[in-house]
């Protein structure tokens, strides 16, 4: 074997050379989930969180353990018995009458020494008349069960311009809960998708077609012969088929069931795992290569508009039309190669020369893609982006509350989601009923009117209502530990795909019931 195989099969394996440091054996687990552009992007966030409630420091718990740049905790609130009793960061009754920002400030930083904590005691109305920017400049906000008068004007603020920071709106009562995200655009590269890319096992490129070519099977011993990879297998056969079909690919189910066979016959031993993985991948041969439904879409993007990528500074939009570009002057009309393999039964010799092939196309594939770029973009960016293309992701989003204000759509909800939609306008009702008078303790009665005038007195409310409104008039202002725990990992995970731009975030309002222990989500 030479130094070149040697070097090789290190690099296939990940093979270390030196033990890990401090941070990645802290971080091992996550890592393997959003490596590290995804652990950076969290080591330079900024996170501010409305409130010091239970839920908050839930949620806030979640995300210092993974190791976020920095939190503020913004409340001017004191610790009072409920919180003494439902807050697991704070130190019981030693905390009633103190600061609720500074006591959860003091646990939560005990939790991760590299995350720096801070506690503001301002009011939050002053906050936004006063000094609006202090709010803008972090990564991202989160509010809970935060007044409906200066959540509005929170998320008026925040919407005013898109390079705002997202915003996070947790409420709850009880066991039932929902929260929403309010973003103007957000792009994902990392959508870490299912669907794999394709091999091109339908379209090879030359040097895999000279190779799968040049293999003459039956003069290969049967050591060799059991660890050609399937894809291989599946290139000659599929060129073999094409030259006694008139250049077509298997068509019909008969077709389909002929080509398989033949991959079988193709077996000298009758233990031979490559061709009968090749056989259970055949459908690969038929299944055309092309480019996905969701990315031709993006493909039409206003974004993509000349007027807009004079003014946008995103390298996202910039990339996905070099993409377009690429696409439309490839002779096959496909997506940049991935050189990402998957397993396959082979031996270590024939899966590197493969792998070889595929990386050596790809090399050259990401190069020409780069050359229809016309800003510059970081390396690891394109590296990325050409890895990921085939499951890129734009979304954008609404205002908060901007359901609520659209009778037809709550209608058409109730009608199709109704369990979710009425625990969505229950707690709606309640924030309502609670910013116009704060004394009195919310009705069974009080909330299904309020509720009532938010979808139109026209709108019949299911029965699903009775159950909604019933746990909310129960525990209006009951904050349970559960629910507490439930939704500071729910809540969190959502931060951290926004955060790291990896995985696709909720879209809508996510609702959660936690006596029939289910989730929802509505208002897309």
């Amino acid at each position: 074997m030479s130094s070149q195989d040697s070097q090789d099969i290190e690099t296939a394996t990940t093979a270390i050379e030196s033990a890990p440091d401090t941070k990645t054996r802290r971080y091992d687990r996550q890592l393997r989930l959003w490596a590290v552009t995804g652990q950076s992007a969290l080591e330079s966030s900024r996170v501010l969180l409305i409130s010091g409630s239970a839920t908050s420091t839930s949620i806030l718990k979640n995300l210092v353990l993974p190791g976020i740049g920095h939190f503020t905790i913004l409340d001017h609130a004191k610790v009072s018995h409920s919180d003494a009793g439902n807050n697991f960061f704070l130190e019981g009754y030693n905390s009633i009458g103190k600061s609720r920002a500074e006591e959860a400030v003091k646990l939560l930083s005990e939790l991760n020494d590299s995350v720096e904590g801070c506690a503001d005691t301002r009011n939050l109305g002053t906050i936004l008349e006063s000094h609006p920017e202090w709010i803008t400049s972090f990564t991202i906000v989160i509010a809970h069960n935060l007044d409906h008068t200066l959540l509005s004007k929170l998320s008026v603020l925040l919407w005013k311009d898109a390079k705002y920071p997202p915003l996070v709106v947790v409420r709850s009562a009880g066991f039932l809960a929902d929260f929403y995200i309010q973003f103007h655009e957000h792009t994902i590269i990392e959508s870490h998708s299912e669907i794999s890319p394709s091999l091109r096992i339908d379209k090879p490129f030359p040097a895999l077609r000279e190779h799968a070519l040049s293999l003459e099977f039956d003069k290969l011993d049967s050591t060799e012969h059991g660890h050609i990879p399937y894809v291989v297998i599946l290139v000659r056969a599929l060129e073999d088929w094409k030259k006694t079909h008139g250049g077509s690919l298997p068509k019909s189910s008969e077709e389909r069931q002929q080509f398989k066979k033949g991959v079988l016959a193709l077996k000298v031993k009758g233990d031979e795992e490559n061709f009968d993985e090749a056989e259970a991948q055949a459908y690969r041969c038929w299944t055309e290569t092309k480019i996905p439904s969701e990315v031709m879409t993006l493909f039409s993007d206003p974004a993509l508009s000349t007027k807009a990528m004079d003014s946008n500074g995103s390298p996202f939009f910039h990339l996905l039309a070099a993409l377009k570009e690429y696409a439309e002057q490839s002779d096959t009309h496909t997506l940049p190669l991935t050189s990402t393999l998957p397993d396959m039964k082979s031996d270590t010799h024939n899966y590197i020369h493969l792998q070889r092939l595929y990386k050596t196309r790809a090399e050259e594939e990401k190069q020409t893609f780069k050359s229809y770029l016309r800003v510059p973009v970081d390396d690891a960016i394109v590296d990325s982006f050409v890895k990921n293309a085939h499951a890129l992701v734009v979304l954008r989003g609404k205002p908060w509350g901007t359901f609520d204000e659209d009778k037809a759509a709550l209608a058409e909800s109730l009608s199709t989601m109704p369990k979710e939609t009425c625990i969505h306008l229950a707690l709606s009702a309640l924030s309502l009923l609670q910013a116009s008078d704060t004394s009195v303790s919310p009705s069974a009665e009080s909330i299904r009117a309020k509720i009532q005038s938010i979808v139109g007195q026209s709108t019949e409310l299911p029965d699903e209502a009775d159950d909604a409104i019933g746990e909310i008039a129960r525990a209006p202002f009951s904050e349970l530990p559960n629910t507490a725990a439930f939704l500071g990992g729910m809540v969190a995970q959502e931060v951290i795909k926004m955060v790291t731009k990896q995985y696709v975030p909720v879209k809508g309002y996510c609702v959660i019931d936690l006596i029939e222990t289910w989730t929802g989500t509505i208002g897309a």
